[in-house]
Formats: C-alpha cells, sequence, structure tokens
C-alpha cells in the first residue's frame, strides 16, 4: 500500500498533515506546491489499496481526481474548510469539511485528534489569520502569553514562506519545510532546537514585509483598499500576509493586494474585513482564474483591462 499526503503548502496545510503523522507516523509520499496551487491530486496515480489524504485543498478544485481516484479503489481521506460543492458519496471516502469562515483544516483535525497536538493546530490558525480561533485553543492549554505570540509568529512565518508564483520563489520548498518541522510534536520545540531555520524565515518575512510598507496604493475608500506591488520575488512571498496585515490594522475594511507578472496580469489577494468575513470567494469567481474562501481568496492572473472593474466590484461588495 502506498499512502499519498497531499497538503496546500501554507501554515495550514502544513500544521495539519504534522498533527496527523506526529499522531501516526508512516512514510508517505507527499504532494504539495506553493500555497496557490491547489489542483494537486492530479499527481496523485493511486491503486487499488492505496490511502490518499487531502489536506486544505478545495474539492471543488480536484472533484474529477477525486473521483478518478475512489474510481481505481484508493480510500481518501478529506480534510479542508473551502466549498466543496457536491461531495461524492462513496464508501471509500472520509470526508471533513466545514467552510465556516472561522474554522480552518488545523483545527478540524485537532478535533479528530481530540487536541492531541493542539500546539500545532494553534500555528496553522494564526497562519490562517484566525487570531480569535486560535486564542481560543489557546486558552484550553497551559500556554503562556509569550508562547501563544511566539507560535502566532511562527504560523505567519510558515503561511508568508508558502506564497510566490513557484517553488524558487520560496525559502523554502513546502515539503522541505514539513519535514524539518513535523520532527517535533510540539512546534515550540523546534523554534527552541532549530534557531537556525526558524530564524531564515523570521528574517525573510520582516525583510520583506519592510518593502511591502513602502508601497503604492491603487485605490483607497472607506470600504476597500488596494495596493500594487511589483513583479519581483519578495513581493510574491509577502502579497498575502500583507494582506493579513491590512485586515488586522484596519478590520472594517476590505482588502487586495496586486503583484504584477510579466504577462500583463495581476496576482491578486483579497481580505474581507474582520468585522464581515464574507463574500471574498465569491468576489473572485467573478473573475478568470478566482477562487478561494469567504474570508480570504484571491485571482491568480487578473487581467490588466480588468483592473478598474475589479476594484468597482471590491468597493461595491463591501460598502
Amino acid at each position: 500500500m502506498t499512502v499519498y499526503d497531499v497538503f496546500n503548502g501554507d501554515a495550514d496545510g502544513i500544521c495539519a498533515l504534522a498533527q496527523l503523522r506526529n499522531a501516526e507516523p508512516m512514510e508517505s509520499q507527499l504532494i504539495t506546491g506553493v500555497k496557490r496551487d491547489i489542483k494537486l491530486l492530479s499527481q496523485v496515480d493511486a491503486q487499488e489499496g492505496d490511502q490518499v489524504n487531502a489536506l486544505d485543498i478545495s474539492m471543488d478544485k480536484n472533484k474529477a481526481d477525486l473521483i478518478r481516484i475512489l474510481d481505481a479503489g484508493a480510500n481518501v481521506f478529506y480534510c479542508d474548510h473551502h466549498v466543496a460543492g457536491d461531495i461524492p458519496d462513496h464508501q471509500a471516502l472520509d470526508a471533513l469539511i466545514n467552510p465556516s469562515a472561522d474554522v480552518c483544516t488545523s483545527l478540524l483535525i485537532n478535533g479528530r485528534l481530540n487536541g492531541a497536538f493542539a500546539h500545532w493546530a494553534i500555528v496553522g490558525a494564526f497562519g490562517d489569520n484566525l487570531k480569535n480561533s486560535a486564542r481560543a485553543l489557546a486558552k484550553t492549554t497551559s500556554l503562556s502569553e509569550a508562547q501563544i505570540s511566539t507560535l502566532e509568529n511562527f504560523g505567519i512565518y510558515i503561511n508568508y514562506n508558502g506564497y510566490g508564483s513557484g517553488l524558487a520563489d520560496l525559502h523554502f520548498e513546502p515539503a522541505a519545510l514539513f519535514e524539518l518541522v513535523s520532527r517535533y510534536s510540539d512546534p515550540l520545540d523546534f523554534i527552541q532546537d532549530d534557531a537556525i531555520h526558524f530564524s531564515q524565515l523570521e528574517t525573510g518575512y520582516h525583510d520583506d514585509m519592510s518593502k511591502a510598507k513602502n508601497c503604492d496604493s491603487l485605490r483607497v475608500t472607506e470600504s476597500s483598499a488596494a495596493f500594487l506591488l511589483p513583479n519581483e520575488k519578495w513581493a510574491r512571498r509577502v502579497s498575502g500576509v500583507y494582506g493579513n496585515d491590512l485586515a488586522n490594522e484596519y478590520p472594517d475594511r476590505a482588502h487586495a493586494v496586486l503583484t504584477s507578472r510579466p504577462d500583463d496580469t495581476y496576482l491578486v489577494s483579497v481580505r474581507a474585513p474582520l468585522s464581515n468575513k464574507t463574500g471574498a470567494d465569491a468576489l473572485c469567481m467573478e473573475f478568470p482564474t478566482g477562487g478561494g474562501r469567504k474570508a480570504a481568496a484571491g485571482i491568480n492572473e487578473l487581467p490588466a483591462a480588468m483592473l478598474d472593474q475589479f476594484l468597482d466590484r471590491l468597493d461595491e461588495v463591501y460598502r
């Protein structure tokens, strides 16, 4: 039997799998990519009796390959918090899906494992900018305020590492980062024992964020704001976490961070207001290559000719 661990390359996907593999250590084939590379089941060539674990990737975007894998006779555990569409009714599918705006895959896995590795779930939730949910879970543990703050930063750094147009943009390929961190049942031990790699994430994050704070604004209104980053590696790395930072600073405003691409298109990250965490997925799906979840979504390639239309819709949706 071959085990395939298929997971989003962001903090939520990595921390969800870290919990699973600490609960049940085993050799598996790791299939992941940059955060926006979500059609990952297309890379799975599962056979009868194989086990496929799909974490933090949209079932709706992987539906055809999910059905193909099930028809081949493999067993699938699918855990996610994006809108799934119709979930196949199949005896070999174990689906744990919850698209609530305050839930992420790491929190769902934490529930499945009865809190066995709750510190990793807290890191994943902070990485997905679910501060209230992360803190609510942290209150059920013996973590100090300083430790909670450390886990929050770690989640942000892991999430930051997942952004980019390709693996060459990242400090660590997600599979390699997972293998580094998942050796530890507690993320605090990784932070203490592997200070070199933690410092690389931390330094990269702060360097890139300092550059982002000097970027140009495209449009700022009472209900929304959009900012433009250049076509550079640092900008592609920081696009999502900068949007989270803006959302936390201005919780009643929607935000879009656009990164220029060389083909006259934009990479777009959208954050709904923290006071109204809905609509980001529907907004982005109005445009080609758009998708995501209610609180946070994006567009992989927004044509430059549609920029004004997008900015208008961003403001209209959240006005």
